[in-house]
């Protein structure tokens, strides 16, 4: 078994001190330690934004990809190897706004990878614009007068996509966390995990108190995460309250499943030395 210790890389974290990463970076080591991964058989992926710096301090596969394109890139992965552990990371800027299209596809095509999103509610890297899980009435360098537009509502938006595992966690409970990113990596689908991740420079709204005082474990409450209607309406819940845990988890062959091409063995170990492609090519002029 590598330890979580073990999965450290040389880089140097550059972090603010206090950012909700460092409870995400801790979670995830543990979590692969935990399910006794081995790193080359991991794979993560990240976008742009703060939480992209997390693959240079993973040692893991790695691939940086461009803003909003995490879930192209890991599905691409996913299906070249089906025998790897991919897991995407990207921010509620990077996933929810202009990566969001890429989210609804992912999830109704069921792709066996675990997406974790790292929000803030702040477009923390480009110092603290309104992203678009920012609450309405958030004062930002765009938002002057309050944000006029409504959040956007991730779990239920899964949900409403026909994602199989649907989650949320807190990156200020990293041993709460820990289980949540175990679970969906043992989930045979595609699995979202929304986090809590109090941005301590810029965001001075949604910080480590404010979900203190509000969150709760919805596994506490005997929640039935196979009812779908009951995780909608646990999506909606927000003010005092707010749920972590897990909303919904249902069982649907993945996409790799279903393909013949790669029923055998992963595309990547497929010799392809004595495919002729030459009538195809001809077909093109």
């Amino acid at each position: 078994m590598v330890s979580a210790e073990e999965l450290k890389t040389y880089a140097e974290i550059t972090w603010c001190p206090g950012c909700g990463n460092f409870g995400i970076y801790t979670a995830l080591r543990r979590a692969l330690s935990e399910l006794d991964l081995a790193p080359e058989m991991v794979a993560l992926v990240s976008g742009i934004g703060c939480h992209a710096k997390i693959v240079d301090y993973v040692n893991t596969n790695s691939f940086y990809g461009i803003h909003g394109r995490v879930l192209p890139v890991a599905s691409a992965i996913k299906l070249a190897n089906h025998e790897l552990t991919v897991i995407g990371h990207a921010g509620d800027g990077d996933g929810y706004g202009i990566g969001i299209g890429h989210l609804s596809h992912t999830c109704r095509r069921n792709i066996d990878i675990t997406y974790i999103v790292h929000n803030n509610m702040v477009y923390g890297l480009t110092t603290g614009q309104t992203a678009p899980t920012s609450q309405q009435g958030y004062v930002s360098k765009t938002s002057p007068f309050g944000e006029l537009a409504l959040p956007i509502n991730p779990i239920a938006h899964v949900l409403a996509s026909d994602a199989t595992m649907v989650t949320r966690g807190f990156a200020g409970d990293p041993k709460h966390l820990t289980e949540l990113i175990k679970n969906c990596i043992m989930h045979k689908g595609f699995a979202l995990l929304d986090v809590f991740q109090p941005c301590v420079t810029f965001n001075r709204v949604n910080t480590y108190d404010f979900y203190r005082k509000r969150v709760y474990k919805l596994e506490e409450e005997n929640h039935d995460y196979t009812d779908r209607m009951k995780a909608f309406q646990k999506a909606y819940e927000w003010g005092d309250r707010i749920p972590i845990g897990i909303f919904y988890k249902v069982e649907r062959p993945t996409y790799h499943s279903e393909l013949p091409q790669i029923a055998k063995n992963p595309l990547s170990r497929q010799k392809i030395e004595d495919i002729d492609i030459s009538d195809l090519m001809k077909s093109f002029t």
